[in-house]
């Protein structure tokens, strides 16, 4: 969407919460994580940045789900409700670091067990947070997105455009 052009490269960081640690404070660590992790070995030009995205439902913290019935587990939790998408951004480029994050809060239909079942039938819930993706499938599932839709997809656009314009002044 910014025209920009960039290569994808996964880093390998644990991403298991730390005891007590909060949706928000979990994103924050994980996006610095995974910045900081390919960065050292760029060149110091290089603008790198690390994201991570989770769902939150009631402070319980949803990542990917490990299988089909964890997927299950996680849409009925989803169903009829309200719950929040945090993603934490890290910027880092010549030594210096930046750190963002958006709060997303995202409304859920009420989902019965036909429509779970079609929706992991279709595969797409497994590599997700919270077992779901508003750009895919289910999309028909939300009702309203209070906040950055982009931060809800994995990268919100604003808070990433605020973070380059710091890094570069």
């Amino acid at each position: 969407m910014l025209g920009l052009t960039f290569d994808v490269v996964p880093a390998e960081v644990d991403e298991t919460p730390q005891r007590g640690e909060s949706p928000f404070a979990l994103v924050a660590r994980l996006a610095a994580a995974k910045a900081m992790a390919f960065a050292g070995g760029q060149a110091s030009d290089a603008v790198v940045i690390g994201a991570d995205t989770i769902v939150d439902v009631d402070g319980a913290i949803l990542g990917k789900p490990g299988d089909v019935e964890h997927a299950r587990r996680m849409l009925r939790q989803l169903s009829g409700r309200v719950h929040y998408v945090h993603t934490g951004v890290a910027v880092v480029s010549g030594g210096t670091a930046q750190f963002g994050a958006s709060t997303t809060a995202v409304t859920f239909v009420d989902l019965d067990d036909a429509e779970i079942e079609w929706y992991v039938g279709t595969g797409e819930p497994l590599d997700k947070a919270g077992a779901y993706g508003l750009q895919g499938h289910a999309g028909i599932f939300v009702s309203s997105v209070a906040g950055s839709v982009s931060g809800v997809l994995g990268l919100p656009l604003d808070v990433l455009i605020a973070l380059l314009r710091a890094i570069a002044s």
